[in-house]
């Protein structure tokens, strides 16, 4: 009985522990960047910090991935951490810098994740009795912290890829996708969980949203592969 806790415990901790660096660097890297670009508002709440207290949301990060992975059946599974406060008025050029700020949390998840590939390098290094863990770690790392980037990316408003089109497109377009941000957790569940769901009844593979992001997170892996070696 023992045996298998510590074996629970070890697999909860290969999945957790990256999925918690993962998410705290991500909302860590919007706040630093907005602090750089003139807005000081999560540096003052404490928020451009690594410590992952700071950014979970008791209902995103824990009740709604719990919810969806009973709903689901273990098909997906979707949360979010407490988002970082920014006042787009306070930066220097809102439009643009909002872009920025938008980007930063996807493209500090790609640099965890190839730094995260580089390390494997020095796992021969590590004691032997934790290497497997340390590597299982690593790779759980590299996957986790690209498919956050590439989900991120999807341009529908709250997630970084809507505020990056908003910041983009003309106001004919971005005015009309900006007000989708009320309802964009809705809409995201519904491609997640509602429209996989209406597919299987009706014979037809409907997980758009799952297919996108494995099709684009492969190619980011093999260019991380490429760029770091590790295969």
């Amino acid at each position: 009985m023992q045996g298998q806790l510590d074996e629970l415990l070890q697999q909860i901790s290969i999945f957790a522990l990256p999925a918690i660096f993962a998410i705290t660097f991500h909302e860590a890297s919007h706040g630093f960047v907005a602090h750089k670009l003139g807005d000081d508002t999560a540096f003052r709440m404490g928020r451009v910090t690594f410590n992952p207290l700071r950014h979970i949301d008791l209902y995103g990060t824990i009740l709604l991935p719990i919810l969806l992975l009973l709903i689901s059946g273990g098909r997906f599974v979707f949360g979010f951490a407490k988002p970082v406060p920014v006042n787009f008025g306070a930066l220097r050029h809102p439009r643009r810098d909002m872009v920025w700020v938008a980007l930063a949390g996807p493209g500090g998840n790609i640099l965890l994740a190839i730094v995260s590939a580089l390390l494997l390098y020095v796992v021969p290094r590590v004691p032997a009795i934790a290497q497997d863990w340390v590597r299982d770690n690593l790779v759980v790392s590299v996957f986790t912290n690209v498919i956050l980037a590439v989900f991120n990316l999807i341009p529908l408003p709250p997630l970084d890829g809507g505020r990056v089109a908003v910041g983009l497109l003309p106001d004919a377009l971005a005015f009309p996708l900006a007000r989708l941000e009320r309802y964009g957790i809705f809409i995201l569940i519904a491609l997640l969980i509602l429209l996989p769901m209406l597919g299987e009844r009706l014979g037809v593979n409907l997980d758009v949203v799952r297919y996108v992001v494995s099709f684009s997170a492969r190619y980011v892996l093999y260019g991380i592969s490429w760029l770091t070696g590790a295969g």
